[in-house]
């Protein structure tokens, strides 16, 4: 692991939420905020001149520009992770559809927003299972688009199961349980065919899924 701290942009536009965030994890010594923005126009501004920004923490509801239409413009930039107040709040999968690697509730614990941090930083996707069960079931788009449908020609058999029991809201511990596998043996296939889908994360997994018609709303 690298020993340079994880630098972080906080982005909201309550100064007594943004500052308080700010200080929480400026004090760990793996994390440094390099910045605070109050809207995701400001967001935009100040990512472009800072030079290995790894993870963006975004409100969602904003003045001047929302967090959804940030999140797209920094795609392929820092990872970002989503602050909203309900966990089902209709934006959230707006903004994981734009890009965005997982959520953070913003009543969440200091050791929480730790963690999310560095999850996040280190390339992992942040969206415990029950919450993508509920975020699935209510706002997946069930809609069959072919051309999504075609690009899973490219996984194996077995990688199309794990890709099916992944999108349903299932661990890696619980797929493994499934599957008769061990867990490291799940963790394997989960990153082949993130990478022969081209995809970030298990997040951006769950919605091609989805796209693909392989898995609907409500199924389990």
């Amino acid at each position: 692991m690298s020993d340079r701290p994880i630098k972080v942009m906080v982005v909201d536009d309550q100064d007594l939420v943004r500052d308080g965030i700010a200080m929480i994890l400026d004090g760990q010594p793996d994390i440094e905020v390099v910045a605070q923005a109050v809207d995701g126009a400001d967001a935009i501004r100040q990512a472009a001149a800072i030079l290995d920004l790894a993870v963006v923490l975004m409100d969602v509801r904003m003045p001047v520009m929302d967090g959804i239409e940030a999140t797209r413009r920094l795609a392929g930039g820092p990872r970002v992770l989503i602050l909203t107040t309900f966990d089902l709040d209709e934006y959230v999968y707006d903004a994981l559809r734009a890009g965005a690697s997982g959520f953070l509730l913003k009543r969440s614990s200091r050791d929480e927003l730790i963690n999310a941090v560095r999850v996040i930083a280190a390339g992992d996707a942040l969206l415990a299972p029950p919450v993508t069960r509920r975020l699935i079931d209510r706002f997946a788009d069930t809609r069959l688009d072919p051309a999504v449908a075609a690009r899973i020609d490219v996984l194996t058999a077995r990688e199309r199961e794990v890709l099916v029991l992944v999108a349903k809201g299932n661990s890696n511990a619980e797929v493994a349980d499934e599957l008769h596998l061990t867990e490291h043996t799940v963790k394997t296939h989960v990153s082949r065919m993130l990478a022969k889908l081209g995809l970030r994360d298990r997040v951006q997994a769950v919605i091609l899924a989805y796209d693909a018609g392989l898995v609907t709303a409500g199924q389990r």
